[in-house]
């Protein structure tokens, strides 16, 4: 069940014995896509690095995993249907944009990619997922990424936030799209549909 505003989320309880451990979002990227591919339940995941890992506020410590200490999360998915082929992510999706801030859309399901904060208002298991699509003129492309460290960034007038359970986007142009820091493709259009609560996580 996805969290409502003021809801505790998540609950005490260790990492199961044989669960794999993924060091950034691309092993976690992997996992979800196979078992998807073989259509299989997602299961649980032990996080020990990247940027989802980093939003749920994980330390990144392989013995807590398995400790009284661990935290276990339900966290959303998202399916993503390209003009070719579909993937899924768990923490973020870039099509064109880029940390340059060029042309192009970033979906995020938690508030960090890397160093910014692209996702300001973006959480793990809300049952939505927060899209940015625009395109910023060339001279103010270095002050927004100024300001994407903190998620500043937005509002701007050139950038469009959208947040729901599904969202369609047309780039106009085929654009490279990474999932999860891994390339994927290229694709003009997407179809973003949230699966809730799809995967547990322990952090």
């Amino acid at each position: 069940m996805t969290i409502r505003r003021g809801e505790a989320w998540g609950s005490p309880g260790r990492l199961r014995e044989g669960a794999p451990v993924v060091h950034d979002d691309a092993e976690l990227h992997g996992i979800v896509c196979r078992a998807r591919a073989e259509g299989r339940t997602l299961g649980e995941v032990g996080l020990l690095g990247g940027d989802l890992c980093r939003a749920l506020g994980g330390p990144g410590d392989a013995d807590r995993l398995r400790s009284e200490d661990a935290v276990r999360l339900p966290v959303d998915v998202v399916r993503v249907d390209l003009d070719e082929g579909t993937t899924w992510f768990v923490a973020h999706l870039l099509a064109g944009w880029g940390r340059a801030f060029g042309s192009g859309a970033v979906a995020m399901n938690g508030d960090w990619l890397g160093n910014a904060k692209l996702g300001p208002r973006a959480h793990p298991n809300d049952g939505v997922v927060d899209v940015t699509v625009g395109r910023l003129p060339l001279r103010q492309r270095g002050a927004a990424r100024r300001r994407a460290r903190s998620g500043t960034h937005l509002p701007h007038p050139a950038l469009e936030v959208r947040r729901a359970a599904v969202v369609e986007v047309d780039l106009g142009r085929s654009a490279r799209v990474v999932a999860d820091g891994v390339r994927v493709g290229r694709s003009r259009r997407l179809r973003l549909a949230v699966e809730p609560d799809a995967i547990v996580v322990v952090v």
